[in-house]
């Protein structure tokens, strides 16, 4: 029957075109075609809308809320990130959320009603599977270099330990305030005639080039000592998601404070690494008013850091009014959600926040023309790298307190 329907078309069609090219238009005889075709197809149209909706109807009425929208893609989602990894090593910042995630959910076959993890229930050959998903992803991706002996090559490129602790423009976490520190340090030390000037290498940190090089006052920071401060800054997430478990968003929260944690303390940092937490911290900016305040001060703090990369007079009118749009419409759309509840930011972060203002005024506009630009041309970019670290700090240390203090989700007996 569908078949008569669409010779029946097609000859409507043909007989269409050839009545109207006779007279050139060609453009009406196209729209009159497709018309007719369109009319003549309606009998094999074939609309799954009431399954769909009988489908939802039966979800809702048969699960929790919590439930609607949660599948259990453990094998697929353990396939992505490993490829996903692979692509871009930077989401090893986010790993261990990933596979902490993975073990216990999935390995794991059931929890308590209260939802801690029923021992007894670990499944090895669920175990085995993640692994050999895993390592058949590694050994297609870095196979072909293990073969050629390339392997250590690419891991010298892969973690360049000997390009120094920080980038050429500090990113703005807690090394930023540590070099900071120890150049107040230094100066005072040099005043006070504490410190023999010739020991001290001339802008040893704030030259603006990628190299390794020693603090002076502050004992120095070791590739082993920046790996040792990360890993101590997940665990307490890690040890969250596995003990205290607060579903979706429990995994959410490790997940983000996994890629601030690495943000915070790793070795090299990239200022571009922020957007690893500030992305899917804007999941979360709309359960609560807690963590949408958290969000708005990340954000904030995190995009008015990668200004330094915008650094072309073009560029500055786009990235301020960019970013003024965005700030501004978070703001508001966030308040008005959390209406009900609470300011989202105390007097101490509003001022805080505020002072990005007067900061971009003077880097940009002020800075500029004086005496200074010559002497010391790196301070623009070590203001705005000290000034961001505090507030991204700040968002740092309170998302983890939303972490210890909320109550856990207890689960049942897993599907």
């Amino acid at each position: 029957m569908r078949i008569k329907w669409v010779e029946c078309a097609a000859l409507s069609v043909m007989a269409a075109l050839s009545v109207m090219t006779g007279g050139g238009s060609w453009f009406l005889a196209l729209a009159l075609g497709v018309t007719l075709l369109k009319c003549l197809l309606i009998p094999t149209y074939h609309s799954t809308d009431f399954e769909v909706h009988r489908n939802w109807l039966a979800i809702t009425h048969s699960l929790p809320i919590s439930q609607w929208y949660y599948e259990k893609r453990h094998m697929e989602g353990a396939f992505l990130f490993a490829v996903l990894l692979h692509f871009k090593h930077i989401y090893l910042y986010v790993a261990p959320a990933y596979g902490i995630y993975l073990l216990r959910s999935y390995c794991f076959t059931a929890n308590k009603p209260d939802g801690s993890i029923r021992w007894n229930t670990f499944s090895f050959v669920r175990l085995i599977s993640l692994g050999l998903t895993v390592f058949l992803v590694s050994a297609l991706s870095l196979g072909p270099f293990l073969a050629l002996n390339q392997l250590p090559q690419v891991f010298s490129r892969l973690f360049p330990f000997k390009r120094g602790l920080c980038h050429a423009y500090w990113a703005p976490n807690f090394w930023a305030l540590y070099n900071a520190l120890d150049k107040v340090l230094s100066v005072i030390g040099l005043q006070l005639k504490l410190l023999d000037p010739k020991k001290i290498p001339k802008a040893s940190m704030t030259s603006g080039l990628v190299q390794q090089f020693q603090h002076t006052v502050l004992p120095s920071v070791t590739p082993l000592v920046t790996l040792i401060c990360t890993l101590i800054a997940i665990l307490p997430s890690i040890f969250c998601l596995w003990f205290k478990p607060q579903g979706p968003r429990g995994f959410l929260r490790c997940l983000i404070l996994c890629a601030l944690s690495s943000f915070m303390f790793g070795w090299h940092v990239h200022e571009k690494a922020i957007l690893l937490a500030i992305l899917p911290m804007s999941l979360l900016s709309v359960g609560k008013a807690g963590d949408a305040s958290i969000f708005l001060i990340l954000t904030t703090t995190g995009h008015y850091s990668l200004f330094p990369l915008l650094f072309t007079a073009p560029e500055l009118p786009i990235k301020i009014l960019l970013m003024l749009l965005f700030t501004i419409y978070s703001i508001s759309s966030l308040k008005t959600l959390f209406r009900k509840e609470k300011p989202l930011f105390n007097w101490m972060e509003t001022f805080y926040l505020l002072g990005l203002g007067p900061l971009e005024v003077f880097c940009e506009f002020v800075f500029p023309f004086t005496s200074w630009k010559l002497k010391y041309p790196f301070i623009p970019l070590l203001l705005t790298s000290v000034y961001c670290a505090v507030g991204i700090t700040y968002a740092w240390f309170k998302l983890y307190v939303s972490v210890f203090t909320d109550p856990p989700v207890g689960k049942t007996k897993k599907q």
